[in-house]
């Protein structure tokens, strides 16, 4: 965050004391670095740790220092607690009608809370390797819920990758997963099958402050009744922190005969 950036600027400044260290290289020259490793190997993987940071709803727990590998995950984790990651992908062709080449928000409402109930009992009935990976993920309850097959749906409904109407999809999309999951899991405090989890109090979604709000979204310009979900969270609370996650899916979207998360089909 802010404090990382005045620290290094201040390193980086220090002429003094560190211009043996300093080697100064162009951005562009950096970068085509970094796409010629990842076309020959995939990796590196990029994330914006600050970005991360800031945007989280665990951010009340203290700095968030890794993800996992493909980096979908951003979880806190201790000496006292590892991160474990929930995930489920959705296959988005099944939602688009054949016939009328509209996609079915309601089905993906009902869908998404579903694989919300499904994750926590994953969450309860796991293996856990250590001690504290079971401690983390019973006390944090963190899913992460996304997709595959977003281009083939794109040309299911006739559009262009680039489309304005693919982006309102796409945001759409995402919205309704977000709205599903978080109702399913106030619903599941609300019926006293789930408390809140532990650390819940004090967290931005215990303040009403959703991912959006964070993006500075405007709310009237979303889908959903934002104002009634957020009214049941501040009463009954939620019993996950994490809700929505990227996966790549690079294995079980051959098995639905789906394309990677949201990537474009190359030709």
């Amino acid at each position: 965050g802010d404090a990382f950036v005045e620290l290094y600027t201040k390193y980086e400044n220090d002429t003094a004391t560190h211009y043996r260290c300093r080697k100064t290289v162009k951005a562009r020259d950096l970068w085509f670095k970094v796409l010629d490793a990842q076309m020959e190997t995939g990796t590196p993987y990029l994330c914006y740790k600050d970005a991360a940071n800031r945007k989280s709803n665990q951010s009340n727990l203290g700095t968030i220092k890794s993800s996992n590998l493909c980096t979908e995950i951003i979880e806190y984790s201790d000496d006292k607690e590892t991160a474990v990651c929930n995930l489920a992908s959705i296959a988005l062709p099944a939602f688009v009608n054949e016939t009328t080449k509209q996609f079915n928000y309601d089905k993906l409402h009902e869908v998404a809370k579903v694989v919300t109930n499904n994750l926590n009992r994953v969450i309860d009935i796991n293996y856990y390797p250590t001690e504290k990976t079971r401690r983390s993920n019973l006390r944090h309850r963190p899913i992460g819920i996304g997709v595959q097959g977003l281009a083939d749906a794109f040309i299911l409904m006739r559009q262009a990758f680039d489309s304005d109407e693919a982006r309102q999809l796409n945001a759409d999309v995402f919205e309704t997963i977000y709205y599903a999951a978080i109702a399913e899991s106030c619903y599941l405090c609300k019926s006293e099958e789930y408390k809140p989890y532990d650390l819940y109090n004090g967290s931005p979604m215990s303040e009403g402050i959703f991912q959006f709000d964070m993006w500075g979204v405007d709310q009237s310009e979303l889908m959903w009744d934002w104002d009634s979900l957020k009214a049941s969270v501040k009463e009954y609370g939620i019993c996950n922190s994490l809700f929505t996650a990227q996966m790549p899916v690079a294995s079980s979207a051959k098995i639905t005969g789906s394309y990677e998360m949201t990537e474009v089909i190359p030709s």
